[in-house]
């Protein structure tokens, strides 16, 4: 019984190393005393790299909605300040600025399971085309954002972003099965 319980520790540790990245060594001190964000939203999370993915260019139609085409878009913290949320403005109180639920891949260009993550991000951003908004963050190059405004410290780290309430994040590699059931029971509410 006991090597089964320690058998069982062990592959429950290895799963979880293996499906996300450490970013701890990575990360560059952030000064929180600007960046305050509700506990809810913030969020320490595994952070792994994916492939960069050629960003894409969003469009507007006439309403001025956003809308990325299928297509996973790549942004910094002064488009997800413009598109996404202004922490700056409402340092403690979320207000998404969207019209469509959108899903947000922290990642970096090193990490494994960030790079098997982005072709499951980029499957789903065409399945749900027109519905749900996908973005990718660089964690090393937007280390404010990502280590100040939510506290990342693994991943891949996902944050999922539905119209009304607060985001919430999931870190690790997860199946697109699972990704499909969230956006449809939690962003879709299908």
């Amino acid at each position: 019984m006991k090597n089964k319980f320690l058998s069982v520790i062990l592959a429950g540790t290895l799963f979880c190393g293996l499906s996300s990245c450490n970013n701890v060594d990575a990360e560059a001190t952030v000064d929180n005393s600007e960046v305050k964000v509700e506990a809810n939203i913030a969020e320490e999370i595994s952070v792994e790299k994916t492939v960069v993915l050629e960003e894409t260019i969003s469009t507007a139609n006439v309403a001025g909605e956003i809308d990325n085409n299928g297509k996973v878009k790549h942004i910094n913290t002064e488009t997800f300040i413009a598109e996404v949320f202004d922490y700056k403005a409402n340092p403690q109180k979320w207000v998404y600025k969207g019209t469509k639920p959108a899903i947000i891949d922290f990642y970096a260009d090193w990490c494994g399971p960030c790079k098997k993550l982005s072709p499951i991000m980029e499957e789903l951003a065409i399945k749900y085309k027109g519905q749900v908004n996908f973005y990718k963050i660089n964690t090393d190059e937007e280390k404010e954002l990502s280590g100040g405004v939510f506290g990342i410290r693994s991943i891949p780290s996902i944050l999922f972003i539905p119209i009304e309430g607060q985001p919430q994040m999931q870190a690790g590699l997860i199946p697109a099965a699972d990704l499909s059931r969230i956006i449809d029971n939690n962003l879709l509410n299908k």
